[in-house]
Parts: structure tokens; sequence; C-alpha cells
């Protein structure tokens, strides 16, 4: 190490960042960082004629032997400068005696934070310190100096550009808001106009019958009457099958009946779940929600997944039923779509195992798709809600016997379960989060092959809905 009086301290470099290209995740080593340090053998008064130099610079990161010793503040030397005698205690000695005499806590951050979570950090710490540089660590253990105030510009411009995107997406949602309303409207006049003659089919279906039972009954009088029919009344009889008309006139009334009960249970499903504007809650059967829904994800079931219910016994459940139903649907489309990619793959699987000719192998076991669904209703210590102010909780499980979630996957959801994130990007299973917590009181919770306190293969999502 050189001694004081013949060591030359180096000039200060800054590193100018893309301050003017800042993100929302954009990170410290992205901002204009001063890279100046020096051996704590450098006299004081050097210093003070470096600073005087550049009035830019906020500090000065000390070395000891060629490690990091410590960081000076502008503000701490020119503070311990102008005590009475500051000039002749320190300004013709080793900075290092200064150092030991104005040394404060410092803020030491790896180039690599973002600057929201470091202006944060910076702002908590103690007013007398709210000045001071920061220190960045490079990878390398090289060392350069944060100024304060840019940190603090750069915070608010980022500040800046989240209310501007906030802006922009809640303007988007609106807009989408307001297609989404008229989607609705225009869905419940469809299916209200499904309804009436819906209506008109179902409440004839009835007389139907009976005039059908009663026609056939008064036929069969007169041919019991009549012991030798005509030859035109038996070539009739032959020619619209009497016998087949009796057997299949009430299965053809019946599958009418069967078409019409399912055209009116979809047109309500789509007017319940239309239903998204309610301003009150209002009591509702969910197994029959459920039905509804279920009902309108029959044409993407088709045969390859199977669909089971166990429903219990469900008092009717204050709640926003439209969306309720929303919930219901992302986490039905969820597993849906979950099953449908697995499906795809065991189909590739199997027709790859075939075209390899291993003829004399038994082909692996390939279980069919399955999505169940199950409600349930329960006291507070079966769903561990024990001293919670209701009494009677309400369980909705949406469970597949899919591959589930890699742990990348599990984390990205825990993460859109966050205010940040969803003010960020709002996914389908966020939002039914949020309704399901922030609308109804509830809780929603999910497991999956990879968590410690999953039991079967496949994921498996809890709604608990509190009876108030």
């Amino acid at each position: 190490m050189l001694d004081a009086h013949r060591y030359e301290p180096p000039l200060p470099y800054r590193l100018e960042g893309s301050e003017q290209d800042l993100k929302l995740e954009s990170v410290l080593r992205e901002l204009p960082l001063y890279e100046f340090s020096i051996a704590a053998t450098c006299l004081s008064r050097e210093i003070v004629a470096i600073f005087e130099q550049y009035p830019l610079l906020p500090g000065v990161i000390l070395q000891q032997q060629g490690r990091l010793l410590g960081l000076l503040s502008r503000q701490r030397l020119l503070e311990s400068l102008i005590r009475p005698e500051g000039m002749g205690l320190f300004l013709d000695r080793p900075v290092s005696v200064l150092y030991s005499h104005a040394r404060a806590d410092v803020l030491w951050l790896l180039e690599d934070t973002p600057i929201v979570t470091a202006a944060q950090r910076a702002l908590r710490r103690s007013p007398e310190l709210q000045g001071e540089p920061i220190l960045v660590e490079s990878p390398g253990q090289v060392y350069r100096l944060l100024n304060v105030h840019d940190l603090n510009i750069a915070y608010w411009q980022i500040r800046g550009i989240e209310t501007q995107v906030r802006y922009e997406r809640i303007q988007m949602q609106m807009i989408h808001n307001e297609k989404m309303a008229n989607l609705g409207a225009l869905v419940d006049g469809v299916a209200h106009e499904i309804l009436d003659p819906v209506g008109f089919i179902w409440g004839n279906l009835s007389h139907l019958t009976t005039y059908g039972d009663q026609l056939i009954a008064l036929l069969r009088a007169y041919e019991a009457q009549e012991l030798t029919p005509s030859p035109a009344i038996a070539a009739l009889k032959e020619a619209v099958e009497w016998d087949y008309l009796q057997e299949d006139l009430p299965r053809a009334i019946e599958s009418i009946r069967s078409g019409a009960e399912r055209l009116k249970k979809l047109a309500s499903g789509l007017q319940n779940f239309c239903h998204i504007d309610e301003v009150y809650p209002k009591p509702a059967d969910l197994n029959a929600c459920l039905d509804g829904i279920l009902l309108l994800l029959k044409s993407r079931l088709a045969n390859e997944i199977q669909i089971v219910c166990d429903y219990g016994h469900l008092p009717p459940v204050s709640c926003y039923l439209g969306q309720l139903g929303q919930v219901f649907m992302n986490l039905l489309v969820n597993a849906v779509d979950a099953l449908l990619d697995e499906a795809v793959r065991q189909k590739l699987a199997v027709e790859a195992e075939t075209t390899t000719a291993i003829a004399h192998r038994p082909r692996s076991h390939v279980q069919k798709p399955c999505i169940e669904v199950r409600t349930q209703l329960c006291d507070q210590a079966e769903v561990g809600k024990a001293g919670s102010l209701s009494d009677r909780w309400v369980r909705i499980v949406i469970a597949d016997n899919g591959p589930g979630m890699t742990l990348e996957q599990q984390r990205q959801l825990e993460e859109s379960f966050s205010v940040e994130r969803r003010a960020t990007k709002e996914t389908s299973l966020a939002m039914s989060y949020r309704i399901v917590t922030a609308k109804h009181g509830g809780e929603l919770r999910w497991r999956s092959p990879r968590t410690p306190d999953a039991h079967s293969p496949g994921t498996e999502f809890e709604i608990l809905l509190p009876l108030t």
C-alpha cells in the first residue's frame, strides 16, 4: 500500500444508466452509478478536492488492503470538517481517521434489486440517513455508489408508469365490462326468447300425452267391437304400422319432453350466468347453478371427460349468483383444459407405442379423464375455521385426475392471488379468488400432487362460503 503523501486517488467515473427507458421491473443497474473507490490511507484534503471538482458525487467507497472498508458520504465528510477544529483534526490526516468518527449504517443492495424495492427500503431508513448514498454490489464484488436522489426520481417515474398502466387497464376493463354487460343483455334476451316457445311446448306436452293415450284407447275399443275389420281398415292399419305406432308414440312424446326440459335448463343456465351485475346478494341453489354451468360446458366435454357429481343437501346460499357462476365456470374450464391436454398426450403416447411394433407388451393403463364436483354443508371444525363468525360453511370441490400443476405453475398461481400481481395482470383464477374472498368472505384453497397435503392425483380446488 502506498504512503498517504504519495498516493494519488483515482478520479470518479459515472456509469450512465438507461433511466429514460425505465419499466415496472427495472433494477438498480439501469440507474446512473458512480464508480469511485480509494484507499483508506488517502488524505481527507484530496477527497475534499475531488468533491469540489465533482459536485454530483454522493460519496466515496473506502478500501483497506484491497478489501471493502466502508462508505463515506459527501454529507458526513463535510459535517465532520465544519465542526469546531474539524479542519485541523481531519483535513491533513488519512480519510480512515475521519471515517472512524463519521461512519454510518450503509444500505447495501445487489445491482439486480428492483428499483421499487430499493426505494422502499431506502425510505424506511431513519431520518438522519435518508440522504445517504446506497452501496450497489455487482458480480465479482465490484462496488458502486447510487445517489439516493437519482433513486427517488426513478422511483416516482416508475410510479407514474404504474399509474398510467393501471389507468389504461381500468379503461380497458370498463370497456370490457360494458361489452360483457351488452353481451349478457343480448344472451339474456335470446334465452328469454328460447324459453317462450319452450314454455308452449312444455305446457302442451301433458295434454298431448293425454290425447294420445285417449285416442289409442278409443281405437282399441273400436277394434274390440269390430271382430272382422273391413279390408280398407286392415290395409290402413298395415300402412301406418298400427302395432308399432302404439308402442312408439309414448316414446316419441317422452323424447320431446326430454329435449324441451334440456332446452329449458340450458336457457335458464344462460340467464343465470349472464346475471353478473347484481347489486345485492340473493339466496340461490348452488347445486342447480353447478348443473347449469356443466350443461353449458357439455359441448366441450363430449365423451372424452367423465363428470361425477356428488351433491349434498344445501340450503339456499346468499351470494352473487352470476359472479359465483363465473367462478365455477373458470375452475371447470381450467380442469377441462388440463384433461384435454392430457388426453392428447395419452393418445400420442398410445400411437407411438403402436408404431414401435411392441405388440407383445401390454399397453400402459390409460385412466379415463374425470372431473369430480362435490358440495357439502360443514361446520367450523370440518373446514378449519374454528372461532369464525359463521357456524356453518358450504364446501364446493372441483377436482380432476389430470397430471396436476408443476412447482412453477403453483408458484405463479400463488403469486397471482396477491394484490400486487392482480394489479399487473388479473387471470381468470385470480379473478375467481377475488370474487370468493372479497365479495363473499370465503376462501379458495387448492391442492396438487406436488403439494404436501395432496392425497390424490390431479388438481383440486376447494371453495368455502360462509352461511349468513
